[in-house]
């Protein structure tokens, strides 16, 4: 289903649903503050459409398996479960998907998820999305006794009801990794706070972990690029990653495609030892393709779209010096791995959803941004996203030269 379409179905259903099933749970005493005996062993996290999110929340679940020794579970769009085996901190049995590719699959995927929670024993959910009501009807639903999640309270946030045992006030000026945390440490409270949680997160909880590559599958993997371009020498040649894409829940986030071609013609007039591949997923082939087309250069630039398939993106990124994408999913895949990223941002901004790992965000600030956020279901009015396009490519050139420069010393 289109992004759109969700979003409709989202408050036209959502909203009548949400205050029915609040009072459902009143009726039959499922509201209210968890009673002893509510220690959770058995914990499902609920991300449904950001696979960025995932590597995000990551900090979390370590958290609440170094504290608590529970058994982590995990519920996510059926397209997006590749994310969460980057790090395979859920076991992949513990991962329950969801498709939502037509209203006839979410449904049926729907009861088969109140099913599973309850035969599964889930005792405890912590939906991780910002106001999603579809996400709070599978929660206050689950049949779990500790539910935690964000409320509005006296915000102007959207109407979920009044399902969740512990209600998190989402604070906008901090991290969502952090925000994240707030939600297990809610969970881990031994007493009731009003809102949840009156603790304080350091930076040193949203370390993420790094992930060690097999040289085996470095050097498969330097074959693969030789195989679609056997003039690569890697023993000569450094590789710079371009991933001009972004996912369409909010295509403002996309630096032009004529400011990708400047910025890889002034890469590869400089640093003659720098072959570019362009990264992507199958569907984006063809622009990709544009792009490599636009740039002139076939000798070191590279059409790489849908060549890989997600779990062997930290292989590439293991062996390449630079990769420069828009903020989106490649952006967090990377932080796993050393690979220095350049995050082009733009309605949105890097202190609240900048990545975990060696990355540098580039962000003019405008007066308008970000202009998306929680209080909005994250739909923003724009269709001009200036804010990408006084990013020039000599000022994304100038800020990721160095890098390329030192690795020449």
């Amino acid at each position: 289903m289109k992004v759109d379409t969700m979003r409709r179905i989202d408050h036209l259903a959502g909203v009548p649903l949400c205050w029915l099933a609040s009072g459902l749970l009143r009726l039959v005493g499922g509201g209210g503050k968890p009673g002893p005996g509510a220690r959770p062993s058995k914990v499902l996290f609920i991300e449904l459409s950001e696979m960025g999110s995932t590597i995000l929340a990551d900090p979390a679940m370590q958290k609440l398996k170094r504290e608590r020794n529970v058994e982590l579970f995990f519920a996510i769009f059926a397209k997006n479960a590749p994310s969460l085996h980057l790090l395979d901190t859920v076991p992949r049995e513990n991962i329950f998907t969801i498709r939502e590719d037509s209203l006839w699959h979410l449904l049926l995927d729907t009861l088969a998820f109140l099913r599973w929670t309850r035969r599964t024993g889930i005792d405890s959910v912590i939906d991780l999305e910002l106001f999603s009501r579809y996400t709070a009807l599978l929660t206050g639903l689950s049949g779990a006794v500790n539910r935690v999640g964000f409320h509005a309270f006296h915000n102007e946030g959207l109407y979920r009801g009044e399902m969740l045992t512990h209600r998190v006030a989402y604070n906008p000026h901090q991290h969502i990794a952090k925000n994240f945390i707030a939600l297990v440490n809610a969970l881990l409270s031994d007493r009731e706070e009003l809102p949840y949680s009156k603790t304080r997160v350091g930076d040193e909880e949203i370390v993420l972990r790094k992930v060690t590559i097999d040289p085996a599958r470095q050097e498969a993997m330097r074959e693969k690029i030789r195989s679609i371009h056997p003039v690569w020498r890697p023993e000569s040649q450094r590789l710079v990653l371009v991933n001009p894409n972004a996912s369409e829940l909010l295509p403002q986030r996309r630096w032009m495609p004529e400011r990708y071609v400047a910025l890889m013609r002034l890469i590869l007039e400089r640093f003659p030892d720098v072959v570019i591949l362009i990264t992507g997923a199958p569907s984006e082939r063809e622009e990709a393709e544009a792009l490599r087309t636009q740039v002139g250069n076939d000798e070191r630039c590279i059409n790489f779209a849908g060549q890989l398939q997600l779990g062997e993106l930290p292989v590439l990124y293991s062996i390449a010096t630079l990769m420069v994408t828009n903020d989106s999913g490649p952006g967090h895949f990377s932080a796993i791995t050393e690979l220095p990223t350049f995050v082009l941002f733009g309605p949105e901004t890097p202190a609240l959803y900048g990545s975990l790992g060696n990355s540098t965000p580039i962000y003019a600030g405008l007066a308008c941004s970000p202009c998306v956020s929680a209080a909005n279901h994250r739909k923003t009015p724009c269709s001009d996203n200036v804010c990408l396009q006084v990013i020039e490519p000599q000022q994304v050139f100038d800020t990721l030269r160095p890098v390329l420069e030192n690795r020449l010393q």
